[in-house]
């Protein structure tokens, strides 16, 4: 996915391109299919919220907005994972808003499911590689409202080798990353 290796360009972390890049699922791009730019060339910070922070990206000439959260807590704390964060995406050029996803910073056991839970309320997203996502738009956009809502969401999952995680994300700041990136691509909820 496009914003996995923008994502890990922005928060500074120590990784190439190349590496950066996953197998996305069935209703994602393939971000090998995107050069990244570095920070300020075509990615602009719009903002920085309690740990959530919004980006807009014009690298391929259509308007891309996204923010991206780490979580304040990961169990076990001694598993071995790379970039853990969560993330929303609009793009309005293909018509697609409030794409959520997780990176779990490993690879997750295959055919798998995690399950997110927002303040008790729960969804049952699709892993691919590394990453988690809802199965349909209107999935997306429930997820966000509730995000928007929520005080505290928790992602499960299941690695490759059978290990059981968990990830917590506080939802202070998450609200005014999305009225950001809203604001930056026109979206209106």
């Amino acid at each position: 996915m496009q914003r996995f290796a923008l994502s890990l360009l922005v928060l500074g972390l120590a990784i190439g391109p190349a590496s950066a890049a996953t197998n996305a699922p069935p209703k994602q791009q393939n971000p090998a299919q995107h050069k990244v730019q570095a920070p300020g060339q075509n990615i602009n910070k719009l903002g920085d919220s309690q740990g959530w922070v919004s980006y807009s990206d014009t690298a391929r000439s259509a308007k891309i907005c996204y923010l991206i959260g780490k979580p304040e807590k990961s169990e076990p704390a001694t598993a071995k994972r790379g970039p853990i964060f969560a993330s929303v995406t609009h793009r309005p050029s293909e018509k697609r808003f409030n794409e959520v996803s997780f990176t779990s910073g490993y690879l997750f056991k295959e055919g798998s499911d995690a399950e997110l839970s927002i303040d008790g309320k729960k969804f049952s997203l699709f892993t691919n590689k590394d990453g988690a996502w809802t199965r349909d738009a209107a999935t997306d956009k429930a997820v966000v409202e509730a995000l928007a809502k929520g005080k505290q969401a928790i992602i499960k999952g299941t690695s490759a080798r059978g290990t059981a995680t968990t990830d917590t994300y506080s939802l202070a700041g998450f609200t005014q990353a999305l009225d950001a990136i809203d604001k930056a691509c026109g979206v209106k909820h």
